[in-house]
């Protein structure tokens, strides 16, 4: 099923990197927030991430990088917390902690396995600079940063899809986006990817109640990135 798999893309906030514990560990860091419960913290940034997504969307507001509407959304969340301490440098580092984001353990072990047989890509929301950044802080070794700002559209259009598989000259056929997220796969499986499920169960907390098992017929389910790496083979 998969012999003409030429590209692996991967989804990469809560499949690649455990940003709910990352930007937990950010926000514990910082005086003025010491008293703030950090995993509430970043659910409630997290919680505004695709809202302000859709407004790009349905074409109510122009193209905006991730960058910026992380910035907005966090100002949104100081102000629900009633914080008014942090200066604009102090908030443009913390966010930048989506830059700095940890990765699963898995993750890097199995990419690299992954990347001697097939060519590996984001295809994620996050703006150029918020992947390469990570990768260099994260040693991911991504062939290429594909996605939103790459194509000019966020997941899950169809374009963010299509549009990524033609820069690699390549079919969506020819292609498999890697996903912690049914509701991702279910999109590029309608554009013609490949697909696989990778659980990530502690994603939003170990209260979780989504993404806990497919909901839909795959090309591959894998307990993780190791296990990935195995049923295609490297």
């Amino acid at each position: 099923m998969t012999d003409s798999l030429k590209a692996i893309m991967f989804d990469v906030f809560g499949t690649v990197v455990d940003w709910r514990r990352s930007i937990a560990n950010e926000v514990r860091a910082i005086p003025q927030l010491h008293s703030i419960d950090g995993e509430l913290f970043a659910d409630r940034w997290r919680g505004k991430y695709q809202p302000a997504m859709e407004r790009i969307r349905s074409g109510d507001r122009a193209w905006t990088k991730l960058d910026q509407l992380h910035f907005e959304n966090l100002n949104e969340v100081l102000e629900e917390f009633d914080v008014d301490s942090l200066n604009d440098a102090a908030k443009w580092h913390l966010n930048r902690a989506w830059h700095r984001l940890t990765p699963w353990d898995d993750s890097v072990p199995g990419l690299e396995r992954l990347k001697s047989k097939y060519i590996i890509a984001t295809l994620s929301n996050g703006n150029v600079a918020l992947i390469v950044n990570m990768a260099k802080h994260a040693a991911l070794p991504w062939d290429m940063v594909l996605g939103a700002e790459v194509v000019g559209h966020y997941k899950p259009q169809p374009e963010s899809y299509l549009k990524s598989a033609a820069m690699l000259d390549l079919k969506p056929s020819q292609c498999m986006l890697v996903a912690a997220h049914n509701s991702d796969l279910v999109a590029a499986a309608k554009c013609g990817f490949m697909t696989a499920f990778v659980a990530r169960p502690t994603e939003y907390g170990a209260d979780q109640k989504i993404d806990l098992e497919p909901t839909s017929d795959y090309t591959v389910v894998a307990d993780d990135f190791i296990d990935l790496a195995a049923k295609l083979g490297c």
